[in-house]
């Protein structure tokens, strides 16, 4: 098999590979630069060098990042006869201006986005698409992320033109930066980075799938402090007028399933799928394996003490249930979260409080009646004191806050 000639800078090279039935596959290579990112332990903390120059700072993996294009094109491997070379000339000859037509197309992009198949395609329709077939828990967020980029396109007069339909290719990093920034006046800290990451993947399957070439996300992040606690708090007044409040309509379970998370720091996607296999009413005890990180951490692991209040609040099975029965069957999140802002208003609580608030809350009060951050730490099912740390910082502002609300003190004399 005869070596193709590619000048060095060739972007993308013309490729050869053998087939089993002896013809040559011709292909071409892009070389559509490299990502690094941090290498990160066991804990999600960055690895450092040991020695060297390099003592003390990051390490990182590098990634170069290629991509092939099937010509359909094939050469005879060992030509014999003048109609086989000059086949194999005449092929040859197309796939080279091929290889131009593409290196021109890619420099014509100053991007160097470029649609490989379908250029008619509406990247917001291959999205709900996506979402469509997609299976995991978290798709709430996915769907979440697509209504953010859409109304980004509505509310941004520079790319309003793109509202109803963008192809892929027109995705750029200033579109990007731009999104961003939206996306943390949207929604706050830890909020807009999650729908920035569910963005993030339906890019990377896009890529994967030869719709995109080039990552317009590359290299533009939204840095969050992860030692901030940017969620309202219930303190322990405003949970009991909480527990005091009811109003016509309401869903017992929801009443319920909030009331445990306030007082056991669990999750929605936990405290909907406890049973009362996990109780174990002789130790009072609740155990069970939290969903997030279920599979993939040795701390998912979650055992919680249960008063005498939480075990009246669960319950006993009646003789329609089983142990696998559900102790708060719950309807939908959206749901859910309709109800709980209602039951919030109806309580006077002028907050902004979400579900994952009851975990917030629950931790912040236990620290402020003196439980230690490790026993926090291990309720929550925290692997290490990193993100529960962020609770401490919430109790210094609770009191600087209070110090705060006090008259000013004016004297004039002491």
């Amino acid at each position: 098999m005869a070596k193709l000639e590619n000048k060095s800078k060739d972007n993308p090279r013309l490729e050869q590979r053998l087939l089993a039935d002896g013809q040559i596959s011709l292909y071409l290579e892009y070389y559509l630069g490299r990502e690094s990112e941090p290498v990160l332990d066991e804990f999600g903390e960055p690895v450092l060098y040991e020695s060297g120059k390099m003592a003390g700072t990051p390490k990182f993996k590098v990634k170069h990042i290629r991509r092939k294009e099937n010509l359909n094109l094939y050469l005879v491997a060992t030509p014999r006869t003048p109609i086989d070379r000059q086949h194999n000339k005449e092929t040859l000859q197309l796939a080279k201006k091929i290889r131009q037509e593409r290196e021109q197309e890619l420099l014509e992009s100053s991007e160097g986005y470029r649609l490989k198949k379908d250029r008619q395609i509406n990247f917001l329709d291959y999205f709900q698409t996506y979402i469509d077939n997609y299976t995991k828990k978290d798709i709430r967020m996915v769907q979440i992320a697509l209504q953010r980029f859409k109304d980004f396109l509505n509310d941004t007069p520079e790319y309003t033109k793109f509202a109803k339909s963008i192809k892929p290719e027109q995705l750029n990093k200033d579109m990007m930066v731009t999104f961003t920034e939206y996306l943390q006046s949207r929604s706050i800290g830890e909020g807009a980075k999650s729908i920035y990451q569910r963005f993030k993947k339906v890019i990377k399957y896009a890529i994967e799938h030869d719709v995109m070439i080039k990552n317009p996300c590359t290299g533009v992040v939204i840095k969050v402090d992860d030692q901030i606690l940017r969620k309202d708090v219930l303190s322990l007044d405003e949970e009991q007028a909480l527990i005091n409040t009811h109003y016509d309509g309401e869903n017992p379970n929801i009443r319920r399933a909030f009331i445990m998370c306030l007082y056991c720091g669990l999750r929605f996607c936990d405290v909907k799928d406890v049973t009362f296999a996990n109780v174990d009413f002789a130790n009072k005890l609740l155990k069970f394996e939290q969903n997030k990180t279920k599979g993939h951490s040795a701390n998912s692991g979650v055992i919680i003490p249960l008063n005498d209040g939480l075990l009246r609040l669960i319950g006993e099975p009646t003789e329609s249930q089983t142990k696998d029965s559900l102790i708060f069957p719950l309807p939908s999140y959206e749901m859910c979260l309709k109800a709980l802002k209602r039951w919030v208003k109806r309580a006077g609580i002028d907050k902004h409080i979400s579900w994952h608030c009851a975990r917030h809350s629950f931790a912040v009060n236990i620290l402020n009646n003196g439980a230690n951050i490790k026993t926090v730490a291990s309720l929550l099912g925290h692997s290490g004191l990193k993100h529960t740390e962020k609770y401490t910082r919430a109790i210094d502002r609770l009191k600087e806050d209070a110090i705060n609300s006090l008259p000013t003190l004016e004297v004039t004399n002491f």
